[in-house]
């Protein structure tokens, strides 16, 4: 190659124009050159590496040693290992590193070269290479990593192959649980039980569509937290960045029992209160608890009864499986179960004590143990339970019930929480067991006492007279609903239904007192309707009853033509008399006036009215808890009864079955006012 006039080879056709091209190149870059004699050991800087180690050719020693001299302490092993590797490999090198100049500035340098052998084989001889000042770059990823080091948010970057680059301060504080160097370890290789789980599929998702994602997730002990995850991708990996929300979890965990708390409560005091048999209500606790608490569930009742052993004493009265084909098996487990207990049974356990019983794992075989050879023995392998859980119902000092549950082998056993909760759950049910009881004592007291004062039906040739009281559905009140029925001195019959203001035992006593007025002035005078309720309006004058009452009186005469009867009524304040004539027609007998309530205004004028009833027809008097509720105003009330009445009338059924299908096709489960009826059919 022809040399140029300074001893170099002239470039060959073409070739200066591109060296030109790279030299420009070179110079706007700021890249300097480097060559190491690894035999002389001389080393070469050109003037660009020379100014920006801040040295010139007089200052520059020309040595390995000088270059090591310049290059920041903290650096300096880490460059001389790349050197090493690069002269024993010969091959590629790289290096970042800090410069101190001789003023004190630090700069940072990129490097990169290569070593160079005379042959293949043999070693290498120089290291040739380039370097240029990376400052600006280098401070402003310091500047970034300042920030990401002060973030209270955990950052770290992954690579193509899912190693660790950089993570700043809250990650290795985070995550420092499981390493403290993270930086070039592979995700996988350092956190194994991130694989399969959330972390693993949403990291891949996010690579594989270029789309961020969000998610929440556990990472199990050492670190045991729950971590709040952003990540999205970017052209040299994946950038992720998640907070440590252990705590707000637990937060979501603890809301989220006292919800499930809450609504079990509240479950276990509507199916209480569904019902005033306490039979039902708290067998009813079997299907609440079911599948929330357990897989299935036996609910007893205790008898008041103090006699004999406490097998006598106690009956299933509930029970439920969560699965509808082991619900026939425990149908009959139940049936056999309490038969075959033993004395040391963990149910009489839990009756004696009054004391949570627990049976923390192995449960069949526990229950085996306490069970009499036979059919429940079986049973109880069938159902298969693994642990088991018998809870008392304490009432106002005694027990009066029990709750045994079971969970099978996929549930854990029962822990503090679960005792806790269910045990609040049975201490309600105790009180509701004990207050369904009072108060079936008390309204069956104050059922006698109200039927005490009430006579039985009038039993007529010609007519047939049936009667029914239902008294309210709140213990111990006896009310002023009621109803008679009596000859007078002429033969007519006379049939009263009347209610009397207040639902107390003054409402009764007044109530007894004008029932004893109405009947006997209407048999010592054998006066019609409006005559006797007028005498009853003097009657509470003068014996300053003080009360006020509605009546309704039918007098039955007989009638103008034969196969019929002449009913006469009066009526003061009541709800009216209802006809379903032979046909089925339904027609209540409605005065031109209404009457004003008994014990209003004694001088007031009471008229009566006057209907020829064929044979077969039937008059029904009633009082108006029969009809009227609060959310149901009494036209409504009315209606339906006349529809009810047909459709009975349509059936065909006796007197006394009408009665009763009445009762029970108009009166809610719970009733609010008392209800005394009268039906009479016309033979």
């Amino acid at each position: 190659m022809p040399s140029t006039p300074g001893g170099s080879a002239s470039p060959a056709p073409g070739e200066g124009t591109a060296r030109l091209r790279w030299e420009l190149a070179v110079i706007a870059g700021g890249v300097g050159a480097f060559d190491w004699d690894l035999v002389t050991g001389e080393l070469v800087w050109d003037d660009r590496v020379l100014a920006i180690f801040g040295l010139d050719p007089e200052t520059f020693a020309g040595t390995i040693e000088s270059f090591d001299a310049a290059i920041h302490p903290e650096d300096r092993a880490r460059v001389q290992a790349a050197q090493a590797e690069a002269i024993e490999s010969c091959g590629a090198y790289a290096a970042e590193y800090r410069v101190v100049r001789p003023d004190g500035e630090i700069r940072w340098v990129v490097a990169r070269g290569r070593a160079v052998a005379p042959a293949e084989g043999r070693p290498a001889v120089r290291l040739l290479g380039i370097a240029f000042d990376n400052t600006a770059v280098a401070e402003g990823e310091a500047r970034v990593q300042r920030v990401l080091d002060a973030m209270p948010t955990a950052f770290f970057h992954l690579d193509h192959e899912w190693r660790f680059t950089y993570a700043n301060r809250a990650a290795h504080e985070l995550l420092g649980g499981v390493s403290r160097t993270l930086v070039g370890a592979v995700l996988w290789e350092l956190f194994p039980a991130a694989l399969g789980t959330d972390f693993e599929r949403y990291y891949r998702a996010a690579v594989a569509t270029g789309e961020p994602v969000a998610f929440d997730a556990y990472y199990p002990p050492p670190l045991d937290t729950w971590s709040e995850v952003r990540a999205w991708p970017t052209p040299d990996g994946l950038s992720v960045y998640f907070n440590d929300v252990t705590d707000r979890h637990a937060a979501q965990q603890l809301l989220a029992r006292e919800s499930q708390r809450s609504a079990l409560l509240a479950a276990a005091s509507e199916a209480l209160t569904s019902s005033l048999d306490p039979e039902i209500g708290v067998g009813l606790l079997a299907q609440v608890l079911v599948p929330e608490m357990a897989d299935w569930c036996l609910v007893t009742l205790v008898t008041d009864e103090t006699r004999g052993g406490w097998r006598e004493r106690v009956r299933d009265v509930g029970r439920w499986h969560r699965d509808a084909a082991g619900r026939p098996l425990l149908d009959r487990y139940a049936e056999l179960r309490i038969a075959s207990l033993s004395d040391d049974s963990f149910l009489a356990r839990a009756l004696v004590s009054e004391e949570p019983v627990l049976v923390p794992a192995d449960a069949a075989s526990a229950i085996e143990q306490v069970l009499a050879p036979g059919e429940a023995r079986t049973l109880v392998r069938a159902l298969e339970p693994a642990s088991a859980l018998v809870v008392p119902l304490r009432g106002r000092g005694r027990t009066v019930g029990l709750v045994s549950l079971f969970r099978g082998s996929e549930r854990p056993t029962f822990g503090a929480d679960d005792i806790a909760l269910v045990s609040e759950m049975t201490a309600r049910a105790g009180v509701h067991v004990d207050n369904a009881r009072l108060y079936a004592e008390q309204r069956d007291l104050a059922a006698a006492l109200q039927h005490s004062m009430l006579t039985p039906p009038l039993a007529a040739e010609s007519l047939e007279v049936v009667v029914r009281y239902e008294a309210a559905s709140e213990a111990a009140q006896v009310g002023g609903d009621w109803y008679d029925a009596f000859r007078q001195r002429d033969g007519a019959t006379v049939v009263v239904i009347g209610d009397v203001v207040g639902h107390d035992v003054v409402a009764a006593s007044a109530m007894a007192q004008i029932r004893s007025v109405l009947r006997g002035i209407a048999v010592h005078t054998s006066d019609g309707p409006a005559a006797v309720l007028r005498g009853v309006d003097e009657a509470i004058e003068v014996l300053d009853l003080g009360t006020t009452a509605t009546a309704a009186i039918v007098r039955f005469e007989p009638g103008s033509e034969a196969g019929t009867t002449r009913v006469r009524w009066a009526n003061a304040g009541h709800p009216p008399p209802v006809v379903v004539d032979e046909t089925g027609e339904v027609r209540f007998l409605v005065d031109v006036e209404p009457g004003l309530l008994l014990g209003l205004q004694p001088e007031v004028d009471r008229r009566e009215s006057v209907v020829e009833l064929r044979r077969g027809s039937m008059l029904l008097l009633f009082t108006d808890g029969l009809v009227e509720r609060r959310d149901q105003p009494l036209d409504d009330g009315l209606a339906l009864l006349a529809k009810r009445l047909t459709g009975l009338f349509h059936e065909g059924r006796g007197l006394e079955s009408f009665g009763d299908e009445l009762l029970r096709r108009m009166l809610p489960a719970r009733r609010e006012d008392d209800v005394a009826l009268v039906a009479v059919h016309l033979r």
